[in-house]
């Protein structure tokens, strides 16, 4: 159980309370939020459409100065016409490259046929795409929903019905172990799964989720929470912590999750949302490992970026504890998502987007190694799932980019992920790589003249500005909510 959290009452000035706790004053509405309009590299045209979401959208997101307006392939074009490499593909869900011609036709002929019938009703695209994703998976069966977010309250959800009509737990007793540094979403109980302050700050409570944390990468915590506790019914895990920075495991990771669950006879749930579809240069992450998790949760690149779906793979043992009422989704494995499933992924396997991953991102993260800065501290990644880990300035790093004709986003206030599309070229890494290399030796001179834009509080400063979504308070403060076994 996690002991209830206070936070103190906004003033008219930002507290030293607020600062120790690392709380955003913008958020917390205490002073204005006007850098969400820094608009210095927009035009006059692009200023028009910032200040419509500033005035008439909530202000969730904290976007870069760039105004989009087109993309195809890897490119996107903004309201003036200006070209952009796309390095972060709608984090993942742009495998198959912006507007991929095979998807578009296909998603155009089912919406001049059909598009919703409910699950009122069969239709005669459900049952094809399932069994396709089914088999695709080695799976018994499928079921789509449509966030990612979604397919993950699926997987817990079956998880905990399984966990008491299989395993025998005890009513109401069933138990979820989640990793540090996790992220799947924000729906309450994807709040309630995290360490991070951003999340789940004044959207609580979260008692009675039965959810607790161990530390990523981590077997050791693993095998003690499941040898000491026979309420546990899944262990749920990113394979590559994406939200995180792009946290790669330890080789055999995954593995040794896989024997510790089976022996404790708990599920093991990978969440392949972001790693899944070719992103790391294997269909699904977890065939790094050579294992097979009990549930897959997939979602982003499964559409193509047309709309979204997800899906959850698994096998009869859990999926037929779900009878008619348990679960559903109004839209959810509609006619026109079950097409633009099936096409996306047949595209993304016919046009071999999957072994282009493993190639061109071993060969990027050699070229980015090749560049030569005191302020970049390592490179990690696995296909064409990387990130560059500075020493400081990530948003500045990012919009020195924007300048230069190159898209990617900060996680935390000193990593760059960089996550193009599949179908990127040798060629165009090299351009990347050279616009990489320009954007770090500007942002030299830019630390070294003081002229840093940061927008993202920084675990060490606790900087009063934090409007990136991406960006979590200092996690030093997760022993007060949920304390790790490790």
């Amino acid at each position: 159980r996690r002991p209830p959290r206070s936070t103190p009452k906004p003033s008219s000035a930002a507290s030293d309370v607020y600062k120790r706790q690392g709380i955003n004053a913008e958020y917390m509405g205490l002073i204005p939020m006007d850098i969400y309009k820094d608009a210095s590299s927009l035009s006059e045209n692009g200023k028009k459409f910032q200040e419509l979401e500033w005035k008439y959208g909530c202000h969730n997101y904290y976007p870069l100065p760039v105004v989009l307006k087109r993309g195809e392939g890897i490119f996107l074009y903004d309201v003036d016409d200006k070209r952009y490499m796309d390095f972060l593909s709608g984090y993942s869900a742009l495998n198959q490259g912006h507007c991929h011609p095979k998807i578009v036709k296909a998603a155009i002929q089912q919406l001049q046929t059909l598009t919703l019938t409910a699950r009122a009703f069969f239709n005669n695209k459900l049952g094809p795409a399932e069994e396709f994703m089914a088999k695709l998976g080695g799976y018994d069966k499928c079921i789509f929903m449509n966030t990612g977010v979604e397919g993950g309250e699926t997987a817990i959800k079956f998880a905990r019905r399984w966990g008491y009509v299989k395993k025998k737990i005890p009513d109401n007793k069933a138990k979820v172990i989640f990793c540090n540094g996790n992220f799947w979403g924000r729906t309450i109980a994807a709040c309630g799964s995290s360490d991070d302050p951003e999340r789940y700050r004044q959207f609580g409570p979260f008692d009675g989720l039965n959810f607790e944390l161990i530390d990523f990468n981590n077997v050791a915590a693993l095998e003690k929470k499941l040898s000491e506790d026979p309420n546990i019914c899944a262990f749920m895990v990113e394979p590559i912590q994406g939200e995180a920075g792009v946290v790669v495991p330890d080789e055999g990771y995954l593995k040794k999750c896989r024997e510790l669950c089976t022996k404790y006879n708990v599920l093991l749930i990978c969440d392949e949302i972001q790693t899944g579809m070719g992103r790391t240069g294997k269909l699904f992450c977890y065939e790094w490992d050579g294992i097979k998790p009990d549930m897959a949760i997939l979602g982003k690149a499964l559409a193509g970026g047309i709309m979204p779906v997800s899906a959850v793979l698994a096998n009869n043992d859990i999926m037929e504890n779900i009878h008619p009422g348990d679960h559903g989704s109004t839209y959810g494995g509609n006619p026109l998502a079950a097409e633009v499933a099936m096409t996306s992924v047949k595209v993304l396997l016919e046009e071999k987007m999957v072994e282009n991953s493993l190639e061109l991102g071993e060969y990027f993260r050699k070229q980015l190694g090749e560049i030569k800065s005191p302020i970049i501290k390592c490179v990690r990644g696995r296909g064409l799932f990387n990130a560059m880990v500075l020493n400081e300035g990530a948003w500045q790093f990012c919009l020195n980019m924007v300048k230069r004709g190159m898209l990617a986003k900060p996680t935390h206030e000193n990593i760059v992920r960089f996550s193009p599309p599949l179908i990127i070229t040798k060629a165009q890494i090299d351009e990347a790589v050279k616009l990489i290399a320009e954007g770090i030796k500007e942002l030299e001179v830019q630390i070294k003249e003081g002229k840093l834009k940061q927008h993202q509080i920084s675990d060490q400063t606790q900087q009063k500005v934090c409007l990136l979504y991406t960006s979590p308070s200092p996690r030093d403060q997760r022993g007060s909510r949920m304390p790790s076994s490790a």
